[in-house]
C-alpha cells in the first residue's frame, strides 16, 4: 500500500523538489502552504507521517505539532533553517519524532522519515500498553492492575486508552471528547470528570490521591508515564 505523507512548507521550489524525490521513492505526497491548512488536512485525510517546516507564516512548527499531539499521533519530521538546539528540543517535547536542519541531503530526508515510519509500525503492532503493573489490553479490550482484571465501562476504557496513548500530555477535556468520538455514552452521565472519577476508583491504589491520572488544574489530566 502507498504510504501518504503531508508536506507542510512554505517554500514552494523545496516543497516541490521534495515532493518529486518522495514521489519517486513510492510516497504519495500532499503539500500545505500553512500550518492552518496543513492541520485541517489532517482532521479530514489519513497520513501516514508528516515531514513539517518549522517556520511558516501562519503559525510556527512547534505550534502546529502541539495542536496535531493533541488529537494524533501521526509521526512528524520536523525541518528547520535555523541551527539553534533549543529549537530541536522544543520541536521534540513538542511531540515530533525526529529533526532534520536545512538544508538537508534528500536522501538523508528519506532514511529519516522511513526510520520513524518503521518505528510507528511498531508501536501500532504492541496491543498492550503497560505502566508498571497496569496494563491495558486494547485488543482484548481490559485491564489489569497486579494481574487482577478491572472493570470499566465501553467509554471508561477508551477513555483511559487515550490518556495512556497520551501519557505524559496534558488532554482537556474537549480533547478527550474528540479522541473518543464514535464510543456510545451512557445515558445517564455525559460527565468526563465523573468517568474519570470512576477510572480511578479501578486504577489508583487510592483514588483520592491519584498517581496514575493526574489533575492539571485549569487544563485538564494527564496520565503519567512513571508508574510503580
Amino acid at each position: 500500500m502507498t504510504q501518504r505523507v503531508l508536506l507542510i512548507e512554505d517554500d514552494p521550489r523545496l516543497a516541490e523538489m521534495v515532493s518529486e524525490y518522495l514521489g519517486q521513492a513510492g510516497f504519495r505526497v500532499t503539500i500545505a502552504a500553512t500550518g492552518r491548512s496543513g492541520l485541517a488536512l489532517h482532521a479530514r485525510e489519513p497520513f501516514d507521517a508528516l515531514v513539517l517546516d518549522l517556520m511558516l507564516p501562519d503559525m510556527d512548527g512547534l505550534a502546529v505539532c502541539r495542536e496535531l499531539r493533541a488529537k494524533s499521533s501521526t509521526p512528524v519530521l520536523m525541518l528547520t533553517a535555523r541551527g539553534d538546539g533549543a529549537d530541536r528540543i522544543l520541536g521534540l517535547e513538542m511531540g515530533a519524532d525526529d529533526y532534520l536542519p536545512k538544508p538537508f541531503e534528500p536522501r538523508e530526508l528519506l532514511a529519516r522519515l522511513k526510520a520513524i515510519l518503521r518505528r510507528g509500525q511498531s508501536a501500532t503492532a504492541t496491543h498492550v500498553l503497560r505502566f508498571g503493573q497496569l496494563e491495558i489490553d486494547t485488543d482484548a479490550r481490559n485491564v489489569r492492575l497486579d494481574g487482577a482484571e478491572r472493570t470499566l465501562t465501553g467509554y471508561q476504557f477508551a477513555l483511559l486508552t487515550a490518556l495512556a496513548r497520551n501519557a505524559g500530555r496534558v488532554l482537556t477535556r474537549e480533547t478527550l471528547m474528540d479522541l473518543v468520538k464514535g464510543e456510545p455514552l451512557e445515558a445517564f452521565d455525559r460527565s468526563i470528570d465523573v468517568h474519570i472519577s470512576r477510572i480511578r476508583a479501578a486504577i489508583e491504589d487510592d483514588p483520592k490521591k491519584p498517581r496514575r491520572i493526574v489533575t492539571v488544574r485549569g487544563a485538564g489530566y494527564v496520565f503519567a508515564k512513571a508508574q510503580d
